[in-house]
């Protein structure tokens, strides 16, 4: 693994300096007390439904925070048995709502976890500490943790999950909140918290007051435990466009031409990730939809076809066949 560069060292000093070591917490395994999902709800998006077929797992303790757990849906795409079929990939699903409220409970985010489960991806929708009671990096380390959770052997195991293969979807400061996932490691994607692929949508990546609309900065101020309108140190450390580099993982990132959050935050990190090398998928939509309110069949193809390529099986090397006839 390379080592930090300086800019990564300096953030990470300043955030420790300013927020002190951030709570730990246990990762109780909890049981699945048999909690599932049933019928057929039909969010505002008309294709976002949930899905009774989806076998669906709710409140799964994934960490504790001061003795107060968080908890993980797991959605199960149907017929699978993760006991004795192959491994597969799994996505993990990070709800919107501008840091300070949303829900994996929320009917379209169920919906997107059900959707990505009958795709045949095991995905898991999380919550997190929500500002500004529990501002930066609150909710990146809680994101941090589930994924270090789901590698774990034991939940490996009990999921039939492949380790090596963890992707992220996000929107909104869901979106931000995954593409920090995939941009603030350096190294493997198959190691702690890294994640082999990202798909963002609508997600504001600089948070320094670049392309950022006059009643979204009190938001992002709120956020990272900030005064609005004084300079924040903390507005690097939450920005994904920070810290890319060239190990980073495949992006898919989709963004509405006129929505809330500027154009030119999704221009931003695509530079930045195809400037290092990083297969970057960018894709504009025409219109003001934001977040998952622009999914559509083709937005969903694009991004099942996106997986497909970046979660597929390591291929292994195949030695040359030998000539018998040879010598």
């Amino acid at each position: 693994m390379r080592a930090a560069t300086p800019l990564r060292a300096a953030l990470a000093a300043a955030v420790i300096g300013a927020l002190g070591v951030a709570a730990g917490g246990c990762a109780p395994t909890g049981d699945d007390a048999d909690a599932v999902v049933e019928g057929v709800v039909v969010s505002s998006n008309p294709h976002l439904a949930t899905d009774p077929s989806v076998p669906t797992i709710v409140d799964i303790p994934y960490r504790a925070v001061d003795g107060q757990p968080l908890f993980l849906d797991a959605c199960l795409p149907p017929d699978f048995e993760p006991l004795t079929d192959p491994a597969r990939p799994a996505i993990v699903v990070v709800h919107g709502g501008s840091w300070a409220r949303g829900s994996k409970n929320d009917v379209a985010w169920r919906a997107v976890c059900q959707w990505l489960g009958a795709s045949g991806y095991p995905a898991f929708a999380v919550d997190y500490r929500l500002a500004p009671a529990n501002p930066f990096p609150a909710a990146i380390d809680d994101l941090v943790a589930a994924v270090e959770w789901l590698r774990e052997p034991q939940q490996a195991a009990r999921f039939g999950i492949d380790p090596d293969r963890i992707g992220a979807f996000g929107g909104s400061a869901g979106g931000n909140l995954v593409a920090l996932l995939g941009t603030r490691g350096i190294g493997p994607l198959d190691e702690g918290s890294r994640v082999a692929a990202v798909v963002e949508l609508s997600a504001p990546v600089d948070l320094t007051g670049v392309a950022a609309t006059d009643d979204f900065l009190p938001v992002q101020a709120a956020y990272l435990g900030c005064v609005p309108g004084v300079e924040c140190p903390l507005a690097l450390a939450a920005s994904p466009s920070t810290w890319v580099d060239e190990t980073d993982p495949p992006f898919l990132v989709a963004h509405s031409t006129d929505e809330m959050i500027p154009l030119e935050q999704a221009r931003i990190l695509v530079r930045a990730l195809r400037g290092v090398g990083v297969d970057t998928t960018f894709v504009q939509v025409e219109g003001r939809l934001h977040s998952i309110a622009m999914i559509d069949d083709e937005l969903k193809r694009r991004i099942l076809d996106f997986y497909g390529t970046t979660l597929a099986p390591k291929q292994l090397p195949v030695a040359p066949a030998t000539d018998a006839a040879a010598g």
